[in-house]
């Protein structure tokens, strides 16, 4: 059964997209720890980072870096956290949260938004990618 990613890289689940490439695709995480927090997958089901080839973990990590840019300059942060968790999903990802204090990465605090304010933060995101 293909992973929740999977159907959202095949467009059966709608998401709130920031960036794609053929390989990759960045999107905003409905139950984020932070504004801004973002998810960056391989399109490819590969259920675990470190199963993924050289060439593709390579590639996620410069793609991720390129979306943590833009995330950097669109929300108000110190930086930008990076976390590999690998629990939740069986589907190779990276978590980008904008953070301001250690607080913002807890992972058992979600912020709850609404899809208006989450289409607002996907467009301030990718207007930075430009």
């Amino acid at each position: 059964m293909p992973s929740i990613f999977t159907r959202i890289v095949n467009g059966e689940i709608p998401c709130h997209k920031i960036a794609e490439t053929d390989e990759f695709l960045a999107f905003l995480d409905v139950f984020p720890c932070a504004t801004g927090h973002t998810l960056v997958i391989p399109k490819q089901e590969i259920g675990y980072i470190f199963d993924l080839d050289d060439v593709l973990y390579i590639g996620l990590m410069q793609f991720s870096k390129k979306v943590a840019a833009a995330i950097e300059k669109a929300i108000p942060c110190k930086r930008i956290g990076v976390a590999v968790v690998g629990l939740e999903v069986p589907h190779a990802h990276v978590h980008l949260i904008p953070l301001n204090s250690m607080a913002d990465m807890n992972f058992n605090n979600k912020l709850k938004m609404n899809q208006e304010e989450l289409t607002e933060i996907a467009a301030k995101i990718k207007k930075e990618l430009l």
